[in-house]
C-alpha cells in the first residue's frame, strides 16, 4: 500500500517545524509515523529467542528518546527521516546485543543476507554485532552500498525509498543502481558473514 501523499506533506512539514523549535511538531511526526516505526521494530523481533531484553515497543520509544539529538537535521522528507530512524536503531540494537553479549557470553547464529531475512529475519536471530561489525567494514569501501543495505536491513525501506534516502544523503542512486548495488552488497557481506 502506497503511503499518503497528504500524509508525506504532513511529515516533512511538520519535521521542518520541529527542527524550527515547535516542541509539539515531534509529536505530530512521531503519531503520523509510530506505526510504521513499530513495524519495523518488529521486523527485528519476529524471531528473538524469547529471553530477548528489548521489545518493538520498547526499541521505538528508545528511538524517540534520542531523536532530540538530530532535531536540527535539514530534513528533506519521510524516507530522510526513516534513514536516519533506521541508523540510531541500528545502533540501539547492536548496543543492547553488545551488553547482553558482554553478560553472557556466546556466539550468535549466521545471519544469512537473503530476502527472507531481511523481510522476515528468515527465522533465526541474527548476530547483530556481527552484521554491524561486517557492514563498518564495508562502509569503508562502499559506503553507498553500506547505506543502502542500513537503510533496508535496519530501516526496512523499499527500494524507492532507498533512493529517495540516498540522494537526500548526497549519493546520486536511481532505482537501476539500488537494484545493482543490492545484488553486490548481498554476496560481499554474505562471504564477509560466513568467514566471522
Amino acid at each position: 500500500m502506497a503511503p499518503d501523499p497528504n500524509a508525506l506533506t504532513s511529515i516533512t512539514t511538520w519535521l521542518v517545524r520541529w527542527r524550527e523549535g515547535d516542541s509539539d511538531a515531534l509529536a505530530h511526526v512521531t503519531t503520523l509515523i509510530y506505526a510504521e516505526l513499530h513495524r519495523l521494530a518488529s521486523i527485528f523481533f519476529a524471531n528473538e529467542r524469547d529471553s530477548h531484553t528489548l521489545q518493538p515497543t520498547a526499541l521505538v520509544h528508545e528511538l524517540y528518546v534520542r531523536l532530540g539529538d538530530v532535531q536540527g537535521f535539514d530534513w528533506k522528507c519521510r524516507a530522510h527521516f526513516l534513514g536516519v530512524a533506521s541508523s540510531m536503531m541500528r545502533h540501539i540494537l547492536v548496543n543492547n546485543a553488545r551488553r547482553r553479549n558482554a553478560e553472557k557470553r556466546g556466539g550468535g547464529e549466521v545471519l544469512h543476507l537473503d530476502e527472507a531475512s531481511l523481510d522476515a529475519r528468515g527465522g533465526y536471530a541474527p548476530d547483530l554485532v556481527q552484521v554491524d561489525s561486517v557492514l563498518g567494514r564495508f562502509a569503508d569501501l562502499h559506503p553507498r552500498h553500506a547505506r543502502a543495505v542500513e537503510l533496508r536491513f535496519f530501516g526496512g525501506l523499499r527500494a524507492e525509498e532507498i533512493v529517495e534516502a540516498l540522494n537526500e544523503d548526497g549519493y546520486k542512486a536511481s532505482l537501476r543502481t539500488v537494484e545493482r548495488d543490492w545484488r553486490f552488497s548481498k554476496a560481499w557481506l554474505q562471504n564477509e558473514l560466513e568467514r566471522a
